[in-house]
């Protein structure tokens, strides 16, 4: 058992990670293909303007269900609203934040451009601490919106009018995963403005900038959507309750600040941190690269219920920087 673990502990988790992206990738893609469907209430960016998808992103339904009226939602209809919500949450309490990780398409794609970037030599950017707190917060402004938004169409809030059903999905007419996921399929047809309404045109216009800034933040900043993204505020809110954790040993650390330096996102706390043992911040894709930086032994650990899957060592941290070498 003990060798097993260290063939584990001293994998190389990066390459895992890139095929197992690519597997994630071809399945969420392309499964439709094959009349594969892993459900409809996926903690990830499957787009549901993929028709060839093989699971939906939770985001779309969700902000259906937000524009029923008070009336309805708090009827027989809010069984359905804790039902989605429900499976939403069970599939992310088995994998945690490893969904952004090592399953979301747009996550995906943004290493696929780093690593062109890399290849181009192009540098990339960091954030001070003071502007990466203040950008953290947008992804919760975001989640708020898309739920105040639809909610806005059902119900009148201090008796203004009720907004029209053009505002249905506001956060999928702005996501770059509705305008690139389908040109995979060959899908053209969402790289375009609505013009059927103002409401629809301001909300493509803005879907085609947002997609722009999007390409162009992934060869300045790693990861550059994930710091915006309100689905990972959403995963924050039950990343506590998951069996996948994350935790550190603080009295092991050295404050080497390897972990910080490979982590995409540019989380501080994971290095600097010492009194918590879980370490997975509302930011944090639970990519596992800091638990293959760290070279302390077990101070970094990856486990599922409790049982260890991926531990820091300094035997694993030796064996990949000979073979990087």
């Amino acid at each position: 058992m003990s060798s097993i673990r260290t063939i584990f502990n001293n994998t190389d988790i990066e390459r895992f990670r890139f095929y197992f992206q690519l597997a994630a990738f071809g399945l969420l893609m392309y499964g439709g293909y094959l009349a594969i469907n892993i459900g409809d209430q996926l903690p990830t960016f499957a787009c549901v303007f993929g028709d060839k998808r093989g699971g939906s992103c939770y985001l779309m339904g969700f902000q259906h269900q937000m524009s029923l009226s008070y009336a309805r939602l708090f009827s027989g209809a809010g069984i359905g609203v804790l039902i989605g919500l429900g499976t939403f949450v069970i599939y992310f309490l088995i994998f945690n934040k490893s969904w952004c990780g090592f399953a979301c398409p747009l996550g995906t794609i943004q290493d696929w451009l780093t690593i062109l970037r890399r290849k181009m030599g192009i540098q990339y950017s960091t954030y001070s601490a003071p502007v990466f707190k203040r950008l953290s917060t947008i992804k919760y402004i975001l989640l708020a919106l898309l739920i105040l938004i639809p909610m806005a169409i059902g119900n009148s809030f201090f008796g203004l009018p009720t907004l029209n059903h053009d505002f249905g999905v506001p956060f999928c007419m702005i996501c770059p995963g509705r305008t690139l996921l389908p040109l995979f399929t060959g899908d053209i047809s969402q790289l375009a403005i609505d013009f059927s309404s103002k409401t629809k045109m301001v909300f493509s216009g803005l879907g085609m900038g947002i997609t722009g800034l999007f390409l162009a933040g992934a060869f300045a900043k790693k990861r550059f959507f994930c710091l915006f993204c309100p689905m990972s505020a959403l995963h924050y809110i039950f990343s506590k309750a998951s069996i996948l954790r994350l935790t550190k040993d603080g009295e092991k650390c050295t404050r080497c600040g390897n972990c910080y330096r490979v982590c995409d996102v540019g989380i501080r706390d994971i290095a600097d941190d010492l009194d918590h043992k879980n370490i997975v911040k509302d930011d944090c894709m639970m990519c596992l690269k800091c638990v293959s930086a760290c070279p302390e032994d077990r101070c970094l650990k990856a486990s599922f219920l409790g049982i260890p899957l991926y531990e820091s060592t300094a035997e694993g941290f030796y064996t990949r920087r000979l073979k990087n070498d």
